[in-house]
């Protein structure tokens, strides 16, 4: 299955594998030029993404991206661009021919993005403005809350949230009459999201900002933004939401569809199609990779089995995983902060082991929070990059509903996954590197980015977290979670299987509760081809590195290894493999 894998990943449609790899670094004028510009006017048409990444020149405006006519200016935006590039001469591409060929690649995956009507469906119960807006509201997100320049610049972007809303209406009708319409199944987990926001004055999650206010604003400065934030929740937030909220339930519920798959809209089939060579930077068929979905499920229920005899249990597979599931000695914690101590615990235990595995370290700050209460029920477990100017630490996002029913099992696998190594490296080290242009700093491809934090998630051993055989398992039960994935994320877009034979799928195969299970089908359901990334890529790197250790023996370093992999920053699978190939070279 390794060769069969990275024969068909290095089909992917950025070059061909046999490119020449190891051109130097530096970029000519020009093509430094263009991506630069590229940049500059990129976080100007983004300012969201600006701000995420520590640009606060932005910090006051909202661009209402799902509008038609940005997404006009986006296409032609995308068009100048390519053009550009194209226009370079031979020894323009080949001084810096990986920065190249990523920008070709990025311009045109885009321009093909921009014609799936995607903004139909501007709001899922998973990914979606409304549920990013409040966590930039709250005063401790990537919104900076630090001068009065800073809270006024927020009150100047909400001020667009009602702009937005009214195309968000008009685009889901638009929607609802070209049948590109959500799943009733999400439909109903979106109305108590919006439903939640909406608060009186001070209760609002957007009043938090006004609760720690810095001690050096001036009384009368802090009398006029609580009055204006208040006015805002009042006159702007609330209504929003409201409105929405009842656009989803009176409107938009009935229309929506019943189906679990993208396949049943018109034009469905295409736009799968696309978001698995997006998500997955790879030619992989739907077919082929349900194959190895299939394949990786029964080797790794043959690992679990040898876990179940390990520790003693005399059950079946399926009774063991309701055994660590519901035994309460498996959840042993009674308040929230008992949970985030554990994890911090975790990172304390691996710190002595990382020097072993990691010569480069990122200088960005870390730290973990728990997820905030207002979406904390349909939230997973997530890592939130920190700022380029490191002022903004990574934070790893833990949801907790109820401390007492929060179960270990997993909490190693899934800190290394979301945290250190595994998001926290990779994106902080990509953010730091000053020798990347500015695009590839930031630049995100789901296989490498989520391939690399699967992958991380099997160092458990080398970093001595898995010491436990239980949260040994729950690796196991991690990596069947992202094989799962590829049978019902291929199952539900491209075959016929429906929502609940995907969660009853899922259940059947790892420790998973149903409401859980629930959860992870329909995210899966929201946005097509995203999960099919994780396992990909570490299939990929796992197969790198196997390739490696058995083809420089003694010669081969792991440190050095993981540094080749992440020092040019998110590339798609095949580039990783050409310049892996050229550094094993250089051994």
């Amino acid at each position: 299955m390794r060769k069969t894998l990275l024969a068909i990943v290095c089909s992917v449609g950025i070059s061909a594998c046999n490119s020449t790899p190891g051109a130097p670094k530096e970029s000519t004028p020009k093509l430094a030029t263009i991506v630069e510009n590229y940049w500059q006017e990129r976080m100007k048409l983004f300012p969201l993404e600006a701000t995420g990444y520590g640009d606060n020149r932005y910090n006051d405006q909202l661009t209402i991206t799902i509008a038609e006519s940005f997404r006009d200016s986006l296409k032609r935006f995308y068009n100048k661009y390519l053009s550009e590039v194209n226009s370079l001469d031979s020894g323009a591409k080949n001084t810096d021919i990986t920065s190249y060929r990523l920008f070709k690649y990025e311009m045109e995956m885009n321009l093909e993005g921009l014609s799936f009507p995607t903004h139909y469906m501007p709001i899922s119960q998973f990914w979606s403005f409304t549920l990013e807006l409040p966590q930039l509201g709250a005063g401790s997100g990537n919104q900076p809350f630090k001068t009065v320049k800073d809270y006024d610049n927020w009150l100047a972007r909400l001020s667009g949230f009602p702009a937005w809303t009214d195309t968000a209406i008009y685009n889901m009708r638009k929607g609802i009459a070209a049948g590109w319409v959500l799943p009733k199944a999400l439909v109903v987990k979106i109305l108590p999201q919006l439903k939640a926001v909406v608060k009186d004055d001070t209760a609002s999650i957007f009043y938090g900002p006004i609760k720690t206010m810095p001690d050096s604003f001036s009384a009368e400065t802090k009398a006029r933004l609580t009055t204006a934030y208040k006015a805002a929740i009042v006159n702007v937030v609330n209504p929003a939401y409201s409105k929405l909220h009842q656009f989803f339930e009176t409107e938009y519920l009935p229309k929506a569809r019943q189906g679990s798959g993208i396949k049943d809209m018109p034009g469905g089939d295409a736009y799968y199609k696309y978001s698995i060579r997006y998500w997955t930077t790879t030619s992989l068929t739907p077919d082929s990779i349900y194959n190895t979905g299939l394949t990786e499920v029964a080797r790794l229920e043959a690992e679990m089995m040898k876990v179940k005899e390990a520790v003693g249990y005399k059950g079946a597979l399926s009774e063991f995983f309701t055994y660590v599931t519901k035994d309460p000695k498996f959840c042993p914690f009674t308040a929230d902060n008992q949970v985030i101590d554990s994890f911090w615990g975790i990172k304390k235990k691996e710190d002595a082991m990382l020097s072993k595995l990691f010569k480069n370290v990122p200088k960005t700050q870390f730290t973990i929070r728990q997820t905030e209460a207002f979406r904390a029920a349909s939230a997973s477990a997530e890592y939130n990059q920190g700022s380029e100017d490191g002022t903004r630490p990574g934070i790893f996002y833990v949801p907790i509903l109820d401390a007492r029913k929060f179960n270990c099992i997993g909490m190693s696998t899934l800190f290394l996954h979301e945290a250190i190594p595994g998001h926290h490296y990779q994106i902080s080290l990509q953010q730091e590197n000053k020798n990347l242009p500015a695009f590839r700093r930031f630049l995100w491809y789901g296989a490498y980015g989520e391939g690399w934090a699967h992958y991380c998630e099997t160092l458990g051993k080398e970093l001595g977290v898995y010491d436990d055989p239980y949260q040994y398992l729950g690796h196991l039960g991690d990596a069947m979670h992202r094989a799962i994935r590829l049978v019902v994320d291929i199952g539900m877009h491209y075959k016929n299987m429906t929502r609940e034979e995907a969660i009853k799928y899922m259940m059947a195969h790892e420790l998973i509760t149903e409401p859980e299970a629930t959860a992870e089908i329909e995210r899966y359901m929201a946005i097509p081809g995203q999960a099919l990334s994780y396992k990909i890529g570490q299939m990929a790197i796992s197969a790198e590195r196997k390739k490696y250790e058995q083809q420089l023996g003694a010669k081969f370093n792991i440190a050095s290894f993981h540094d080749e992999v992440l020092k040019d920053g998110c590339v798609p699978l095949n580039v990783l493999q050409e310049k892996l190939s050229d550094w094993a070279k250089r051994q």
